[in-house]
């Protein structure tokens, strides 16, 4: 079976216009200013090696920050000039993994149990009346579900059921774009894009604007994957 989604920090994309200090420093200094919080390196990005000079320039690290190699060659980086990252890779794979998780999920779980309402419907009437509802009694409800506890027991994240029960082509379109983004993007004039909620709804609309805005950036300028707590 596939490994499910890990738990992981938040990742924050941060962006620089071309003839920028772009360098690990900065890009700290831009998440903290922001979000007042204190991040990590997220190795994150496949590094591009062009046709023909490939062989040479995947041993090179110029213009990558913080990058691993793998027997000697340049594999991954916490960013780095934009034409030198594989960004068509990285969303590839990330697909793929996707796309193996849920044909696991849908042979597993949704062959074998009945649909479940997704967490959101609880937490909104923990939210519509938290004396009632509070935010225990939402997760106990959203979790004794045969079909959430079957996730459960399989290890696949039950708050993303869903996501899951949209179809293979929502959860896979989600997590290409998560591997892309990650949580936020700090744009290169110092602005926050970020979801307006903790809806899925919300999630893809803030992920589409960062994607559009990402293809937008010229070649040689710069990202910063950063993971914070």
């Amino acid at each position: 079976m596939p490994t499910p989604t890990p738990l992981t920090d938040k990742v924050v994309t941060v962006c620089f216009g071309p003839g920028e200090d772009a360098d690990w420093f900065a890009a700290s200094e831009k998440v903290n200013d922001l979000l007042h919080a204190n991040g990590t390196p997220a190795r994150r990005y496949r590094v591009r090696h062009r046709r023909f000079i490939g062989w040479l320039t995947r041993f090179l690290g110029y213009y990558l920050l913080d990058a691993a190699r793998r027997f000697g060659a340049v594999t991954l980086a916490a960013g780095g000039r934009k034409s030198r990252l594989d960004l068509t890779g990285t969303t590839a794979q990330a697909a793929h993994a996707a796309g193996l998780r849920w044909r696991a999920w849908n042979t597993h779980i949704n062959a074998t149990t009945r649909p479940a309402r997704p967490w959101e419907d609880y937490l909104a009437q923990h939210h519509a009346d938290p004396g009632k509802v509070t935010l225990n009694e939402a997760r106990r409800r959203f979790e004794q579900q045969p079909r959430v506890l079957a996730m459960l027991a399989a290890s696949f994240d039950p708050y993303e059921l869903s996501v899951y029960q949209a179809g293979e082509a929502t959860y896979v379109g989600l997590h290409w774009r998560i591997a892309l983004i990650g949580d936020a993007l700090i744009t290169t004039d110092g602005r926050l894009l970020a979801p307006a909620s903790d809806s899925v709804a919300d999630r893809f609309r803030f992920l589409n604007e960062a994607c559009a805005y990402l293809r937008g950036l010229r070649s040689s300028a710069r990202l910063c994957a950063v993971a914070i707590a």
